[in-house]
């Protein structure tokens, strides 16, 4: 696409904030780049689509980090390049990052690296005997150390588990805790997380760890949600519901080289799912009165 065959739209001085808004006017089909100017980034769309991809940007500027601007990020297929770097890159994705995650979010997020980086310093085996899964599941085990209820969550064994994990919490976990509240993320962690520790316990014993039965959760609340009540904002893109199926699915078969909580991560995305639709049932309810 040529600068030339498209409209300057308006002019911005982060980086950042000039792409996202461009990713977003390609999600809904505008056509639409950036390119640096002095002292800014340029946004330019198409020529018919100029008045109201100037309302949009009226909306964006007033609440950038609204969480369907932020989906539109992370579903865009293209890339948009601009030549240079700006100084400020670093300040804007801390603040991008900060800015999507609220509370709740960021807590789970800090909780899972300290506990990796700890283990990696020497206090594996303590952690994971701290945050395992009982042994025998009973009433006087649950007493005695409710947290191993939830444990496992909080404990990875890789990097790659840890960085796959914790973006997935981060990315989806802080749209819902923008959109729908901290205490539905909540709700959402405690009830994910029991359900698909106690069924992995149940098929394989106590010996696994990772947030991934929460993030399927995730995947399947937002996947759920922004197809019954897609006003909300929250939606994921197919490509990106195949993906997470297609690995949900790789799991069982002997293909991976490593072991997989595959009922963690079955039992986490049919409680997501369910989560979202007595969301829909619960809030259809209130407006009907």
């Amino acid at each position: 696409m040529l600068v030339s065959d498209l409209r300057p739209l308006v002019k911005v001085t982060q980086h950042n904030i000039a792409l996202l808004f461009c990713n977003y006017l390609q999600t809904i089909q505008i056509q639409a780049l950036v390119k640096k100017a002095d002292a800014g980034f340029v946004i330019y769309c198409q020529e018919d689509k100029y008045e109201f991809a100037k309302q949009e940007f009226e909306q964006f500027i007033a609440q950038p980090y609204q969480a369907k601007y932020q989906q539109a990020a992370w579903q865009s297929a293209d890339v948009t390049e601009v030549n240079g770097s700006s100084p400020a890159l670093l300040s804007s994705f801390k603040k991008q990052f900060f800015s999507h995650a609220g509370v709740v979010t960021l807590v789970v997020f800090a909780l899972c690296w300290l506990v990796f980086l700890a283990s990696n310093l020497g206090w594996g085996k303590a952690l994971f005997h701290q945050l395992q899964f009982y042994p025998q599941l009973s009433v006087d085990a649950i007493l005695q150390a409710p947290h191993r209820l939830f444990g496992p969550a909080f404990f990875h064994f890789s990097w790659l588990h840890i960085v796959f994990n914790t973006m997935w919490w981060w990315q989806l976990g802080g749209s819902i805790e923008q959109v729908t509240g901290k205490f539905s993320l909540i709700n959402l962690f405690v009830v994910s997380a029991l359900v698909s520790n106690v069924g992995q316990f149940m098929v394989d014993g106590p010996s696994f760890g990772g947030l991934s039965g929460v993030v399927y959760a995730l995947v399947g609340y937002v996947w759920w949600l922004g197809w019954l009540m897609p006003e909300k904002g929250l939606s994921l893109s197919k490509p990106i519901i195949g993906f997470m199926l297609f690995w949900l699915l790789l799991g069982y078969t002997s293909l991976m080289p490593i072991n997989v909580a595959n009922t963690a991560h079955l039992l986490g995305l049919l409680c997501g799912c369910m989560l979202a639709y007595l969301q829909v049932l619960k809030t259809k309810t209130h407006t009907s009165r």
